[in-house]
């Protein structure tokens, strides 16, 4: 694998790998802030990371950074502003340049075709750390909460509830390649890509992909999973979802049609009262920040994936 710009970039092999060593991380980090020993390692040494941001980030920025950090690497963050991807000259020479000073790119931008030029031009791995139309490394965080807690993810069932966004296109791609099946229950007129369901229907073996309206399809769902009603860009949609939206809120009542011990995951940031209420994020089935932290760990584990010896 060169590039990681969309989740079918790992096959179900690699797919196991990158989660094993996830789990791995999390657990022999915990160990060393617990035993106050050190929580770098030197996986990445003398290697450089550049974090380059379109987009605005929080979990983002500081788990790509902590992560390059603790893999004994050096991060590189650079803003919109400095970079100009695309205005103050082309994509692809951007690209070439960075190749040049860096092992590795990470992107945060708008279009994903964005992401496929610079990796076609920059002869080192380019990571897509959200676009609009994929968020990869969120869906590897995602699945290792999910192992967290269940130890095996074949035939366990994640149900997202919500707009068909990039978060739900990841989710539907990642969960396929994991063996869970996956649901996604949308408002009508905001279904996830087509493409990417029949790429997702490609990648199952034996698990079920359900594309629906009926928000029924979340019982006996061992993960339910919602993302804000308007992303970064639609807020001049946000009063108009508000109200198609509603009914695909996840309170307690439809918590209940899941499984007993199913979870609530959330990528972030929450708005308490619109996709969520407080009652279920806030509460015992909620692992919105083991899932964010999370982040961390599943991001080291594709660095060392991507750049590892």
């Amino acid at each position: 694998m060169q590039d990681y710009l969309t989740v079918a970039d790992l096959d179900p092999a690699g797919m196991e790998r990158v989660l094993d060593r996830a789990v791995a991380l999390r657990a022999a980090r915990d160990r060393a802030l617990a035993d106050g020993g050190p929580l770098v390692d030197d996986v990445l040494k003398g290697r450089s990371v550049a974090l380059v941001f379109e987009k605005p980030s929080l979990r983002t920025r500081a788990s790509f950074q902590v992560a390059v950090h603790e893999l004994g690497g050096h991060p590189l963050p650079m803003w919109d502003f400095e970079v100009g991807l695309g205005k103050r000259e082309t994509i692809a020479d951007t690209g070439k340049v960075l190749a040049g000073y860096v092992q590795a790119i990470v992107l945060r931008t708008f279009g994903q075709e964005r992401l496929v030029e610079l990796a076609d031009a920059a002869d080192v791995p380019v990571i897509n750390a959200l676009s609009d139309h994929e968020h990869p490394c969120q869906a590897l965080a995602d699945l290792q909460t999910c192992r967290e807690e269940f130890t095996s993810l074949a035939g366990r069932t994640l149900t997202y509830v919500g707009d068909g966004n990039n978060v739900a296109h990841s989710l539907l791609l990642a969960c396929a390649l994991a063996g869970m099946n996956v649901r996604v229950v949308h408002p009508d007129g905001y279904a996830p890509d087509a493409l990417v369901v029949a790429e997702a229907e490609g990648l199952a073996s034996g698990s079920e992909v359900v594309v629906t309206t009926d928000v029924a399809a979340v019982a006996g769902s061992d993960v339910v999973y919602t993302d804000v009603w308007a992303s970064m860009g639609q807020e001049d949609e946000a009063e108009e979802r508000k109200a198609l939206f509603a009914p695909y809120q996840v309170d307690e009542q439809l918590m209940r049609d899941t499984t007993d011990d199913a979870i609530f995951l959330h990528c972030l940031p929450a708005h308490r009262g619109e996709e969520v209420a407080a009652a279920v994020i806030d509460g015992p089935r909620s692992r919105v920040f083991q899932q964010a932290e999370n982040r961390l760990h599943a991001q080291k584990a594709l660095l060392v994936e991507l750049l590892g010896d």
